[in-house]
């Protein structure tokens, strides 16, 4: 029977609002650094210095010593334009009540936790795992297998909502979870191992599609 339900965050339970491209030149002019370099840059740095709290390594690797300015500029950017999806506030407080309710998000620690923070949501989940302090991004089957382990729960009995095909579904899959898409103009492909898609508009059906496609609801945690 179900007994936990774990979400990812960016572009599931919360979108952020703007070009990312220009809510980088955005940071650098906060922080008056100059931006000396573009998106593409910036995401072939974060491939290779990713940090695990912060993105301090990343933009250490683009402007030396203006890094810390402006890892603190982009991360005060990027939370001011982070909203959560319709509904979610709502979909977390019906689930919590059913079943125990876990997050599992890529990222560096203190950049997600940030972002919990300004959602108002640091107490919403009975367990969180970010992926950056680990060491094991989505698809890494060993993020998943934290987040149960948190929960207490065996991956067979939980279910994993998310957008993307490979880090989300894929990943949810290959750990033994069971899987719900949320799918959303411009995003991506379906992932034909989903066990059930959701448009992204209507995250407030989330718990209706769990119940009826998963079977009984568990007793209240």
């Amino acid at each position: 029977m179900l007994t936990a339900v774990v979400f990812d965050l960016d572009d599931t339970l919360a979108v952020t609002d703007g070009d990312r491209s220009a809510l980088l030149a955005a940071a650098a002019d906060r922080a008056g650094v100059s931006l000396s370099f573009d998106r593409e840059a910036y995401l072939d740095a974060h491939r290779e210095h990713s940090g695990a709290e912060s993105r301090l390594p990343v933009f250490g690797a683009l402007v030396g010593s203006d890094a810390p300015a402006l890892t603190r500029a982009y991360r005060e950017t990027i939370g001011e334009a982070l909203t959560p999806t319709e509904g979610a506030a709502t979909v977390l407080e019906t689930l919590r009540r059913r079943y125990r309710l876990g997050l599992l998000t890529d990222g560096p620690g203190r950049t997600q936790r940030d972002k919990l923070r300004r959602l108002g949501w640091t107490d919403a989940f009975d367990a969180v795992v970010v992926t950056g302090p680990i060491g094991a991004p989505k698809p890494d089957r060993r993020g998943f297998e934290a987040i149960a382990d948190e929960l207490g729960v065996d991956p067979g009995d939980a279910v994993y909502v998310g957008d993307d095909p490979e880090r989300d579904v894929a990943g949810a899959v290959d750990a033994g979870f069971r899987t719900v898409q949320l799918r959303y103009p411009g995003g991506p492909e379906q992932h034909p191992d989903a066990d059930a898609t959701l448009r992204r508009s209507a995250l407030a059906a989330l718990p209706d599609v769990i119940e009826d496609r998963f079977g009984d609801v568990a007793d209240d945690a």
